[in-house]
């Protein structure tokens, strides 16, 4: 692999792993988010602490960080394969486990959606959000509909067609999600 490449996939990593939303909480709300809710790191935690407003910075703020870097190389590097595979899931790791927050992290969605903007603009993080919006209302638990509403992605990406590169990109990010929502499929 390209030096190059190592770079990217470590400033995808670093960028995933800035933990806005505790520093929203922490500068902005002079709160704890972590003490709020189920104690994640997430913006769901920021809105329980401050509210629309804060939360949907926080919201803004995790998108971007997965969908800059995994645009840039993919839109404007043109990397592709392993390169690809590695950068894309770099935001979500350092997302779930953030050296700022001693490894510790968030459950990895907002970020989700800006990794899948970078790769496929707008149709797969659309796609992916009425997907667990369907399935947050048949199951009621955010953990299972996240599952299920990757699941529906993947068979949409198979049937469209898509390059083995975004199939490893997306049992990646299956698989750090299952992980980070396994509290929550245990129910």
């Amino acid at each position: 692999m390209s030096p190059g490449a190592l770079t990217w996939i470590f400033i995808a990593f670093l960028s995933g792993s800035l933990p806005f939303s505790v520093w929203i909480g922490r500068f902005g709300l002079r709160a704890d988010i972590r003490s709020y809710g189920d104690g994640n790191p997430g913006a769901a935690n920021v809105w329980r602490a401050g509210g629309r407003f804060w939360s949907v910075a926080a919201v803004f703020l995790d998108f971007l960080k997965g969908a800059l870097p995994v645009s840039w190389v993919h839109f404007g590097l043109g990397f592709t394969g392993l390169a690809l595979v590695l950068v894309a899931l770099a935001p979500i790791l350092g997302h779930a486990f953030s050296p700022f927050l001693k490894w510790h992290g968030g459950k990895a969605l907002a970020v989700t959606f800006g990794v899948w903007t970078g790769l496929s603009l707008w149709w797969a993080p659309l796609l992916l959000g009425g997907l667990f919006a369907f399935w947050l209302r048949v199951v009621t638990v955010e953990g299972w509909a996240v599952i299920l509403g990757m699941v529906c992605l993947f068979v949409i990406l198979i049937v469209v067609g898509v390059a083995g590169d975004w199939l490893l990109i997306w049992l990646g990010n299956f698989v750090i999600l299952a992980w980070k929502h396994r509290a929550d499929l245990a129910r």
